[in-house]
């Protein structure tokens, strides 16, 4: 007679030599027996996907056009200047990246300083240009509201 106490390590260890009727069901006796895979066991593996909660990357305007900022180029550079103080807009507000941003502010202080661009307010042809951006909605909200 088989004793009632048995080892589980052993049961592990020796699954193809275990009999039968030592089993409960007969599920676990397929798979003590069968040392194989089943597919039902290769379902439950994890399927190799990309993730879906990923969130597309944002470029900002002037990297996807590839658009480099230049001091002469005083029209593209009046967008990022505000009409009534002549305050240089922030990146939250333009939607820039912040390398574009940095170049654009070094831009517009080197046009300013040629002479191309004022400090304080902005060229009236220049006020009729179609909007990159909404000053009044930001991209993201400010730090410190």
């Amino acid at each position: 007679m088989i004793s009632t106490f048995v080892n589980t390590r052993t049961l592990q260890n020796v699954t193809n030599r275990i009999p039968a009727f030592l089993f409960r069901s007969k599920t676990t006796q397929a798979t003590a027996l069968n040392d194989e895979p089943t597919d039902s066991e290769n379902g439950d593996l994890p399927v190799e996907m990309e993730n879906p909660y990923k969130k597309e990357r944002q470029l900002c305007i002037l990297c996807k056009l590839n658009i480099e900022p230049d001091y002469k180029n005083v029209r593209l550079l009046s967008q990022f200047q505000s009409r009534y103080t002549g305050r240089i807009y922030g990146k939250h507000i333009t939607g820039l990246c912040e390398h574009k941003q940095k170049r654009v502010e070094q831009e517009i202080n080197k046009a300013q300083h040629a002479g191309l661009m004022g400090y304080m307010t902005k060229n009236v042809t220049y006020l009729e240009d179609p909007k990159l951006f909404n000053p009044n909605f930001p991209f993201r909200p400010h730090k410190w509201c």
